[in-house]
Parts: structure tokens; C-alpha cells; sequence
């Protein structure tokens, strides 16, 4: 049988137009993994070799699954051949072949987020600055979006956008950290995540022969989910293409949800434009859901107007209406959620790995985790602490990373005194502060000691002489010794295995049981690799391990089980089940989110990617009150549900309590009951996508130009302010002229007015 043969007459097309740049608009289950598979596969069918080809996925198992795909068509000899991949773990690659050109040696460390948020204490710590006015996670994302918006250290200093914004955050000091941070970096030989996608894009910019050398390497490249790339990926992709244009873009401008991260729709909805000869195919057929659930997703996505025409349409059974679950308070939601997985199992025979709870925040899934675990429900947490940010797997990994890259002053500062070798912190501090004095790594100073002016005890330098030797004899072995037995040894020789092993409690054997399941997918890695395959060594391994991320990390047992995750978490993934929880106002849209159409549209979106999860059954669910902040606070049901064509609801859920929200937002504001007034946090005007325009309680403005008097004011009013909108005064203090008042507004929660600064419209 033709491989051509098992695509439908659109995927046929793309896969046969290899003449120059195509754009795939892929909708949600419409077989995009099989375009790409297929695209592949035509290609090396028609003369292209398999090292010509550069296909970039954003994770690895999709990377894996459809290298297996393609290896079954043609033989995995052929496929392994493909430069396939992540962004990062095929730049990486890059980078270690180029690292000279940068200054960085070929062995340079991949610092993880835990890695860059380390050192970005220690030089907060070094600057003398407050940790709580400077929280190393804040400072971190703040360096991470400047270089994925390819903003360097010298440029952010320079830019007045910038450091407005930061004495605006009270921060003043955020471009020096950010200069010491990449120094530091480059001292110690390393590059964090940002740093692997910025560099490539600098080395293509400033060494032309060597982006020219890429150029004519890769004849044809393929993108897959280009609606999530942010600048720098864009411009290594336009900087590889811009000779043949040979280029393959897959992707949905429908499920562009991480602009929080970098990614810019922009990129998609440009492409035409940026590519004038370009041919588009789009892929509307949906083969994962129900006819009703792609018409309500096709109904929700419409009320974004920032967006690539298509018509996506199902041939599947109708299937049943989404489900719109209304509860009292959100311990009730969860029991609501469980009571239905335990009926549905029941009535489909459906295996609990069906079922799939999403949430927009994290904080949500204790709830649903203590309902599940009443009803005896099994549950995973998809997206939670990944494997290899486990304490006792980072030490020795930091075992590995510093025989491979002794520059590496992360790993060295977590291993010189692990397990405990009498070299305390006030130590750590003295030989970081040498090096910094020499600008030199840590490592550089250790070696050195008997040439240098220090004030170390003897005792000290003797214990950092025996460390020393410890790792020359693992380090002797590097290059000769496979992964796995180095690996067994350094568990072994420096005493972690025995430490853990001592260790009795439940905590402990936990972490002795996770050292040896490291070691064990080292043995898996080996045993894996073709029998002509060079030796696969400790660095090797570094390679491979420093780019994963938890899809790599599924375990067996963990599979029949429902899974937790939130929404952003499940792209990609599809469930028989699938339930949306929290649809509240400020929950879901997010409260940060209303006052932008544009973070509202993305918003929305989140939701569609949401609702196109769910292949046979979807149920929404949001609750009536909720503790924020510890107090019982009632909740506006979500203006997405609204955003559903009546049609595509079950008659027999909730949805009949939604259909009037804004009155019933009226009523609720207006009630006297001393409960509800004491108790109402966060309410949310409702507002059109399309032009903005806030909708108000339908109350009569006493009048549009002139402002009421302060003095005039009393506690019960509903006025209007000019950015926050309507409200209700709960609360007036102090005398004129500094009368204050508390307002509870609907769209932003409560605040406090200096009332002759207000300009408030009594609303009658």
C-alpha cells in the first residue's frame, strides 16, 4: 500500500509540495504527527538524505514517537540518521560542534532552572541585596523573557523600557544581576536554557560562513507547533531558511498559549506575508472528538477576532452534550468530579487513564486530590516535580557534570562537601570569593591552594585535597569506561549509596530507590544504543539527560490512573474525559487576563485547547464559592461558558443558572445581606472581545461629564470609576480634604480612594 494512501486528500497535498515554503494550519486531532511522519518520509522518497533533514519538535517524546514512526516505513537505521528534534537538544548539539566560535568550550554544563536560580542567589548575596525585594525565581524569569526576546545583558542595561519597568518594580539592580549572571556563566563554562536558543542565533548572526555551513546542510526543514516559538527560535529558523526556503511550518494559531513563556503568535499569523511564495493547507478535519465537542470548541474560538481563518468539522459519531456542573463550593466541585468519574466508569467500563481533570492554576488540584483519594480514586500529577529535580538525582548528577566540566561552579559548590567532608559553607564562601577576586572557577582555586594567599586551616585543605583525589580517579576513567559502571562507582566510592541507604524513613528509602532507578536508565540508555555505536560515556549521557523533561519519566504503574494537570500541561495530549474545573470569573479567565482583549483572547484560546482535549465526553464544572485567601468568597460563573452555543449543552445540567449571569451579578452586587457584603472579594464585569466595551450593571449614570462630590458619598453607593469601572462602597474614613474610601469593584476586587482624586459617577 502507498504510504500516500493513508492521508485524506488535504494531507496528501502538503505532504506532496516540497518546492518551497508551505504553511500547515493543523486544527486539534487533525493528524498533524502523521503529516510531519509522512512529510518526512516523501521527502527522503524523492532523493533528500536523512542527514538533510532538520525537524524540530517542542518535546522530546513527540521527537521519539515519530522517529519510531518513520523508522517502521523505512528502518530505523535510515531514521536515526535525521536531525530530529527539540529546539534545545538539537541547538545544543550545535553549540558543542561551534563552542569555540562563542568562547565556550565543547563540554559546556546546561544549567536547569534550579541551576541559574542558585546563582542568581549567590550574586544577590553578593551585591548585598534583599532577597525579598529580589526573589531569585522573579529575577530568573525576568532575565529568561529578555533573552528570548534576544535582549543581551549590555543591551538591557542600555534600554530605558526596561529599566523604567524595573525601578517601577522597585528593582533597580536587575540589569547589573543580569551581567554578572552571564559572566558567571561563561566562567563557569555553562549555558542555561535561554542561553542554548540565544547563542545559536548569535553564532548564525555574527559568523556568516558558519550559518552558511547550516545552511547548505539542512535542505529542508520542518517546524512543528510554530504558533509556540519566541524570537530567537524564529530567527534561527528564518536565519537557516533564508537561502532555499525549503521550509515546513506546522501549527495552530487556535492553541497559541504560552505567551507567558516568550511565544509569539505574531509568528504564525505573519507568515504569508513573510513568505509571499508560500503555499497553505489547512487541516480541518478532527479525528479525536465528538461531532458536539468540535462544534463547541469551533463556537468558542470564533469570539477571538486575532486569528487564521478555518472550518473545522468532525465525521464522528455526534457523541454526547458537554455537561455543565454547577456546585455550592469548590470542596462540593471535587466531589462532584470524582462522584462522575466512578459513574462513568461504571456505566462505559472505562479504564481510570480515560479521564483527565484540568485546572488553571496548580494550586487547584488539592482539592480534586483530597476527592479522589476519599473515593479511593488513583491519581497522578502530570507535570510535577520532575525526576531529575530530586535532591539525591541532582547531587550525583553534579558528580557527573563536574568531571565533564570542572569550570562548573554550580556543581562543584553542591558536591565539595557532599556527602560531608568537614568543608563548610564559610569555605564554600572563601573559594568563591577567590575566584570571583582572579575571575577564575571555583575548581581553578582548589587546585591551586599551595600557590595562592588564603586562609584556610590546614585540616581544610586537607579535606579538599582528598576530594580532589577522589575525583581524579573517576576522572581517569571518563573517556574509557562506560556510563553505567562510572556511574555505579561514584554512587558507590563517594558514599551517597551508603548515606541513603542508612536512612530507614519513608523519605529515605524513597531517595535510595531513586538513585538506583537513575542508574538503571543509565543501563537502559546503553543497552538501547546500535551495536556499532561508539562508547556511550558519562558526557554522553550528560547530553542526553540535561534536555529531558518529565514526558521522558512515565513509569508502568503510573499509567492506570487519572491524571491531574493543568490546562497548559495537557497540550498535545487527548483523554475519553476530560473535566475543566474552576470556570470562574478570576480563576478562569485568569483576573490578570481581563483587563487586555489581547491576554483575553489568549485566554480563550486556552479554554478551546482545553475543551479539544476531550475525545467522547466533556464536563465543566465551577463552583458558587471558593476560599481565596481564606476566606469563603463567592464566585461569577466564567464568561467561556457563555462563549458555548446553547445547542451544545445538555439541557439537563447547569447551564440554566449561566444564562443571565450579568442580572444575576446585579442582584448578587445589591443584596444587603451583612454575609454577602463582608464576603464579596472579586466580582468581573463582563467584556466583548471584539471591541472592548464594558458592559455595566444596566444602571443609569447620573451624569457622563460631571463627577460626584466626595462629600456626598456614603457607604452602600454604586459608583463608576474611570479605569476600574463599577463598585460598591463598603467603607469612608478620614475628614475632608483626605476622605478615603474602600470600594469593592466588580473587574478588580477592593481599593482604597483618596475620593477627591477619584472622579466617581454615582450609578443609580
Amino acid at each position: 500500500m502507498n504510504y500516500l494512501d493513508e492521508l485524506n486528500s488535504v494531507q496528501q497535498e502538503a505532504v506532496k509540495y516540497i518546492s518551497g515554503p508551505a504553511l500547515v494550519i493543523a486544527g486539534a486531532g487533525s493528524g498533524k504527527t502523521r503529516v510531519l511522519t509522512y512529510k518526512i518520509i516523501h521527502l527522503l522518497a524523492n532523493n533528500y538524505k536523512p542527514y538533510q533533514i532538520l525537524a524540530l519538535t517542542f518535546t522530546n517524546k513527540a521527537a521519539r514517537e515519530m522517529k519510531e514512526r518513520i523508522g517502521v516505513k523505512i528502518g530505523m537505521q535510515k531514521s536515526s540518521q535525521l536531525w530530529m528534534g527539540t529546539f534545545h537538544s538539537i541547538f545544543a548539539k550545535i553549540l558543542r560542534f561551534e563552542a569555540e566560535a562563542l568562547g565556550y568550550p565543547s563540554s559546556f554544563t546546561i544549567y536547569d532552572t534550579a541551576d541559574s536560580k542558585s546563582l542568581i542567589k549567590s550574586i544577590i548575596k553578593d551585591l548585598h541585596l534583599d532577597d525579598k525585594q529580589y526573589p531569585a525565581g522573579d529575577i530568573y524569569g525576568r532575565i529568561s523573557k529578555a533573552k528570548n526576546n534576544m535582549v543581551s545583558a549590555a543591551a538591557y542595561l542600555t534600554n530605558s523600557a526596561y529599566q523604567q519597568a524595573d525601578i517601577a518594580m522597585k528593582r533597580p539592580e536587575i540589569g547589573k544581576i543580569y551581567q554578572l549572571y552571564v559572566a558567571r556563566c561563561k566562567n563557569a563554562g555553562a549555558m542555561d536554557f535561554d542561553d542554548i536558543l540565544m547563542q545559536t542565533s548569535m553564532l548564525f548572526a555574527n559568523h556568516p560562513e558558519i550559518k552558511q555551513k547550516y545552511q547548505q546542510k539542512f535542505a529542508y526543514i520542518l517546524v512543528d507547533e510554530y504558533q509556540d516559538t519566541n524570537q530567537a527560535q524564529y530567527l534561527i529558523i528564518k536565519q537557516l531558511a533564508e537561502q532555499h526556503k525549503r521550509l515546513f511550518i506546522v501549527g495552530d494559531d487556535a492553541q497559541s498559549i504560552y505567551a507567558f513563556r516568550g511565544a509569539r503568535i505574531e509568528n504564525i499569523l505573519n507568515f504569508q506575508a513573510e513568505y509571499p511564495d508560500h503555499k497553505i493547507f489547512k487541516l480541518e478535519q478532527n479525528y479525536r472528538s465528538t461531532q458536539n465537542i468540535v462544534d463547541a470548541a469551533k463556537s468558542i474560538i470564533t469570539k477571538n477576532t486575532k486569528q487564521i481563518p478555518k472550518e473545522i468539522f468532525s465525521e464522528n459519531e455526534s457523541g454526547a452534550k458537554i455537561k455543565v456542573i454547577e456546585s455550592v463550593t469548590d470542596n462540593e466541585e471535587g466531589f462532584h468530579i470524582a462522584s462522575r468519574v466512578i459513574e462513568l466508569i461504571h456505566q462505559h467500563q472505562w479504564s481510570y487513564s480515560d479521564f483527565a481533570i484540568l485546572y488553571r492554576t496548580n494550586a487547584q488540584s488539592r482539592i480534586m486530590e483530597e476527592a479522589l483519594r476519599k473515593r479511593n480514586i488513583p491519581y497522578k500529577i502530570y507535570g510535577g516535580t520532575s525526576f531529575y529535580q530530586r535532591k539525591e538525582i541532582k547531587d550525583l548528577l553534579a558528580y557527573f557534570k563536574i568531571l565533564v566540566n570542572t569550570k562548573d561552579n554550580e556543581a562543584l559548590k553542591r558536591i565539595i562537601n557532599y556527602p560531608k567532608r568537614g568543608i563548610g559553607d564559610t569555605t564554600i564562601d572563601k573559594i568563591m570569593q577567590i575566584a570571583m577576586q582572579y575571575e577564575v572557577s571555583m575548581w581553578e582555586v582548589i587546585i591551586n591552594l599551595s600557590k595562592i594567599k588564603h586562609d584556610l586551616s590546614a585540616r581544610t585543605v586537607n579535606a579538599i585535597n582528598l576530594f580532589l583525589k577522589q575525583l581524579y580517579q573517576f576522572y581517569t576513567k571518563l573517556n574509557d569506561t562506560d556510563a553505567y559502571k562510572l556511574a555505579s562507582e561514584i554512587a558507590s566510592a563517594t558514599g551517597i549509596l551508603k548515606e541513603l541507604y542508612n536512612d530507614k524513613s519513608p523519605e529515605g528509602v524513597s531517595r535510595y530507590e531513586n538513585i538506583q532507578e537513575l542508574l538503571n536508565g543509565i543501563k537502559e540508555m546503553i543497552t538501547n544504543q546500535p551495536e556499532e555505536s561508539e562508547l556511550f560515556t558519562l558526557a554522553r549521557y550528560l547530553e542526553d539527560v540535561s534536555l529531558m523533561t518529565n514526558d521522558d519519566n512515565e513509569k508502568e504503574e503510573d499509567k492506570n490512573k487519572v491524571v491531574l494537570m493543568t490546562i497548559h500541561s495537557a497540550k498535545g495530549l487527548e483523554y475519553k474525559n476530560i473535566f475543566v474545573t474552576g470556570l470562574e470569573e478570576g480563576l478562569f479567565p485568569s483576573s490578570m487576563s481581563v483587563m487586555s482583549v489581547q491576554e483575553l483572547e489568549e485566554e480563550r484560546r486556552l479554554f478551546y485547547v482545553a475543551v479539544t482535549r476531550a475525545e467522547k465526553n466533556l464536563e465543566l464544572s465551577y463552583a458558587r464559592m471558593r476560599y481565596k485567601w481564606g476566606t469563603l468568597t463567592e464566585s461569577v460563573p466564567s464568561r467561556f461558558i457563555k462563549d458555548i452555543s446553547p445547542e451544545f449543552i445538555d439541557g439537563n445540567s447547569n447551564y440554566k443558572t449561566l444564562k443571565d449571569t450579568e442580572k444575576e451579578l446585579k442582584e448578587q452586587f445589591n443584596a444587603t445581606n451583612s454575609n454577602f457584603n463582608s464576603g464579596f472579594k472579586n466580582k468581573y464585569s463582563f467584556n466583548t472581545p471584539a471591541n472592548n466595551t464594558k458592559q455595566t450593571f444596566n444602571g443609569s449614570v447620573k451624569s457622563n461629564s460631571d463627577y460626584v462630590l466626595h462629600t456626598s458619598l456614603q457607604t452602600g453607593n454604586i459608583v463608576e470609576h474611570e479605569r476600574f469601572g463599577n463598585g460598591k462602597i463598603v467603607a469612608i474614613e478620614g475628614v475632608a480634604p483626605d476622605i478615603k474610601a474602600t470600594i469593592n469593584f466588580i473587574a478588580v476586587g477592593q481599593k482604597q480612594l483618596l475620593l477627591r482624586f477619584a472622579k466617581l459617577k454615582l450609578v443609580e
